[in-house]
């Protein structure tokens, strides 16, 4: 990241997402990667969304609750800059405000169309969030209001063929998820099914113009709970200040 001050050069941060909890099957990769996020001692955490699953027909109130138990997990996890989330097309389908409501409670924030500078021995960067892109209320623009103009960008945006649009601001790195990978991927054939908005960038790092993104193939499921050649994923990413190219 050319725009990253040296200071937080070797800066580090855990990214997960799409939990989709529910007490019989999520919720087993989820207490792993509390484990192995908190063994890895990043600097940082974010949080992708889809905290919950939205089901056809179910009543999406009842859905939201379980963010409550999600989140009070997630609180597990350890970083000295803290837990920063947005929202997925899932929680924004049962109940936003009570998932919102329930990440705050465990000291989780939130970044609803928002930035916030995250700074270490004199050097800052800004992390902003969007709502979710499917929803029709994600604003870059305003996110990205009153960061200067010099100073580096990490975007939190639940859908990660939301680069395409990113990539026209001065945002440094974009972390998805949404994608789950795929979910079931089955040798010399794409994926399967792939949801709105995670057709083009679907698992892993991406270069889109100046643009660094990375989509992470998250670590609940959703319709079946079955992964086949895509396990659930935390990605640890080491930033580097670097000459511009």
């Amino acid at each position: 990241m050319p725009r990253l001050p040296p200071q937080l050069d070797r800066f580090t941060i855990a990214l997960l997402g799409d939990f989709h909890y529910d007490p019989y099957f999520s919720i087993h990769p989820l207490r792993a990667a509390i484990r192995m996020v908190n063994g890895l001692h990043p600097d940082l955490i974010v949080l992708v969304g889809d905290f919950v699953s939205a089901q056809q027909f179910a009543d999406g109130k009842k859905a939201a609750l379980a963010a409550e138990p999600c989140a009070h997990l997630l609180r597990q996890t350890i970083a000295p800059h803290g837990l920063w989330a947005v929202l997925g097309n899932h929680d924004e389908d049962t109940d936003p405000e009570f998932v919102t409501r329930a990440l705050q409670a465990e000291n989780i924030q939130v970044l609803a169309n928002q930035s916030a500078p995250i700074e270490r021995d004199g050097g800052r960067i800004w992390l902003a969030g969007v709502n979710d892109v499917l929803s029709g209320t994600a604003d870059l623009t305003t996110a990205l209001r009153g960061i200067p103009a010099h100073e580096a960008v990490i975007l939190l945006a639940h859908e990660p063929d939301f680069a395409d649009e990113v990539s026209r601001f001065p945002v440094d790195l974009q972390l998805s998820g949404h994608s789950h990978g795929g979910q079931v991927r089955i040798p010399l054939l794409p994926p399967l099914y792939l949801p709105e908005m995670a057709k083009k960038y679907v698992w892993g790092s991406y270069q889109v113009g100046a643009l660094n993104l990375y989509t992470n193939a998250g670590l609940g499921t959703v319709t079946v709970p079955v992964r086949l050649n895509c396990p659930p994923e935390i990605t640890l990413l080491t930033l580097h200040h670097s000459a511009k190219r």
